[in-house]
């Protein structure tokens, strides 16, 4: 028998009674709720601790693993003798305890003396409520509207707000709605309910505003932002991005994702001939990868912890934002085989701007993967607040003196795949089928039996495990079948893959996302399949306008950045520090946005070397 008193759940279809999961801050649990659902397959129950008499609980659905609102909770407690009115609320509720649990990560709200940082009230300082787990959408929204592009575009006081049959599905009026809340100052107030005295070092910060109507417009749909879990702010940046593209512009209020784009410019150099092709795409952000360099430090005698990471003694080497610009543009050795020559030395690729955004957003690639699990590294990045020119990373397009690779885009789709005899061989020998050996060896590079063996081990309930693998060599290929869907593509570049690199992984899989990212894990020097791509153009038509500016000089700021604290970008803390002009006369301020609480930033310079994303602005 369970002793437990508290973290009680009750099972909505049979009214079994049963402890569930420990959670965080001490609460007990020894997960017999867990063990009825897995008896009895009845997945729903509700905490009975979280009840109170407006009718909200905690209704947790252990099916899907998911909370889950029960429109008609009343009725079904009722049936089980409990009246909903005579509840009294007495333990947290799952959101409070995630809150609390993200809370561990704090960000400092005191200066070096140890007085806390003056909370600050007024246009564009109006802080966002926690929402539970909401802190990646407040970063985010600070930076954007922040911004002059954003702020012009859904900011328009004293206008009437947009004609909509449906205002709370609306995404142009929810970003009104945003844009005045946050930029008016009319709820950038001291919350009354603290009273500051002698006595007390309380200060008052505010209130704050409740993003949840804009929330639930955002993450409608979504497999991971339509649920309460913290999200990586980053993917959180791309999806709005989408969102707000797709939505409706006319001629007086135009995209302003549109400020974040620009052309990028891949080039690739035959070794042996010497030719080379261009490929152009238009992106609204850049993922830049940060070296490692581990500070050898003094054996403490303890173990690594299970993800194979020391905190005491995992220190890193300072790198600068060059450095990392100098990596993402900087060539690199690709194996190709020409189609201009026939031959196989290899490739040379390089990416570099053909134009230049207004704003441009960058991620710092700051993992590694443990266990097969991408772990942050708290690899510090030197960015100053001084402008810094991006002029040597910019490209000029085809020069007169380089030739262009033959366009291969109408030829046959190339040789058929061989799987290696010996490693078949091998496999067959342990009782796989040959249909999964080749499509085993298929998927991992066609030279080692082991890695094929442990991709079959691990693709056993693949629903197309022995559908036969399309080895190529075929003469014609249906329209597009090479062409993996944007969406797909967008999903992984989140993830820091570059498109080709996606493309060929998504292509190598049949499209499965999943697969994909399994498979681009297991061929990190693989830059993808440049050959079979279709060529770009070197240069646009000359009636087609590239988004950006191909202008120079160019001059780059740093604007604001959304910082983390956590081992994972899927738990801990969001913040953003934003630049700020709030006193005439003086120098801009860099204001810390951290939920609720709006204060004068301090130790700037140390937040900025561990920033997740950062925002530019062109001068």
């Amino acid at each position: 028998m369970c002793d437990l008193k508290e973290n009680l759940w009750l099972c909505l279809q049979c009214g079994n009674l049963g402890c569930g999961r420990a959670q965080f801050g001490g609460v007990g649990g020894n997960s017999h709720g867990l063990a009825h659902t897995e008896s009895s397959h009845h997945s729903v129950a509700v905490k009975l601790g979280s009840l109170t008499p407006e009718g909200t609980a905690d209704v947790y659905c252990y099916a899907c693993n998911e909370e889950r609102i029960d429109p008609d909770l009343n009725a079904h407690l009722k049936h089980w003798g409990i009246s909903i009115a005579d509840q009294e609320k007495t333990e947290k509720s799952l959101t409070e305890l995630q809150i609390e649990q993200n809370l561990r990560w704090e960000f400092s709200m005191t200066t070096e003396d140890g007085k806390e940082l003056k909370p600050l009230f007024g246009p564009g300082l109006t802080g966002l409520k926690n929402l539970g787990n909401s802190c990646y959408l407040s970063s985010i929204l600070q930076c954007l509207f922040s911004l002059p592009v954003f702020s012009q575009r859904f900011y328009h006081p004293g206008a009437e707000p947009p004609s909509s049959s449906n205002p709370a599905e609306d995404l142009e009026t929810q970003l009104r709605k945003m844009a005045d809340g946050l930029l008016s100052g009319r709820y950038s107030l001291p919350d009354t309910d603290v009273i500051a005295t002698e006595h007390s070092s309380e200060i008052p910060h505010q209130k704050g505003l409740a993003p949840a109507m804009l929330k639930h417009l955002i993450g409608r749909g979504h497999e991971e932002f339509s649920t309460m879990r913290q999200q990586d702010a980053f993917e959180l940046l791309l999806h709005l991005f989408k969102l707000i593209t797709r939505s409706q512009h006319n001629i007086h209020s135009s995209d302003p994702v549109a400020a974040f784009r620009f052309v990028l410019d891949q080039r690739l150099q035959c070794f042996n001939c010497k030719k080379v092709r261009y490929r152009s795409d238009v992106q609204d952000n850049i993922s830049v990868p940060v070296p490692v360099r581990r500070v050898p430090q003094p054996a403490t005698g303890e173990g690594r912890d299970e993800d194979g990471k020391d905190p005491k003694k995992d220190a890193f080497e300072s790198v600068t934002l060059k450095e990392c610009l100098d990596i993402f543009t900087g060539e690199e050795r690709v194996e190709l085989t020409c189609s201009g020559c026939g031959s196989n030395d290899g490739f040379s690729k390089r990416s570099m701007f053909r134009t230049f955004p207004d704003v441009l957003a960058v991620n710092a690639r700051r993992f590694e993967l443990v266990n097969w699990v991408p772990t942050k590294l708290d690899v510090p990045v030197v960015v100053g607040d001084e402008a810094f020119s991006l002029d040597a990373y910019k490209s000029f397009g085809l020069r007169d003196d380089e030739e262009l690779l033959p366009d291969d885009g109408q030829e046959s789709t190339g040789a058929k795949f061989v799987p290696d005899a010996a490693a078949v061989a091998q496999l067959e020998g342990m009782g796989f089928p040959r249909i999964r050996c080749e499509k085993a060896l298929h998927a991992t590079g066609n030279s080692d039996a082991e890695a094929a063996m442990n991709w079959l081990f691990g693709h056993m309930e693949d629903p197309d495990i022995d559908t036969p693998v399309d080895l190529g060599g075929s003469k014609a290929a249906a329209p597009g079948a090479d062409e993996a869907d944007p969406e797909k593509i967008e999903t992984l570049g989140a993830m820091g893959f570059s498109p080709p690199q996606s493309r060929k992984a998504l292509k190598e899989t049949g499209g499965n996302v999943e697969r994909a990212v399994e498979w681009l894990f297991s061929h990190p020097d693989d830059q993808g399949e440049f050959e079979s791509e279709t060529t770009a153009p070197t240069a646009p038509e000359a009636d087609q306008e590239l988004p950006g500016s191909e202008a120079l000089p160019t001059q780059f700021q740093l604007h604001s950045i959304v910082c983390h604290k956590g081992g994972s970008i899927h738990a801990g803390h969001y913040v953003a520090f934003v630049r700020k002009h709030i006193d005439e006369g003086k120098e801009d301020t860099w204001v810390l946005f951290n939920d609720e609480k709006v204060v004068q930033a301090a130790e700037v310079d140390e937040m900025k070397k561990f920033a997740y994303v950062y925002f530019f602005r062109r001068l």
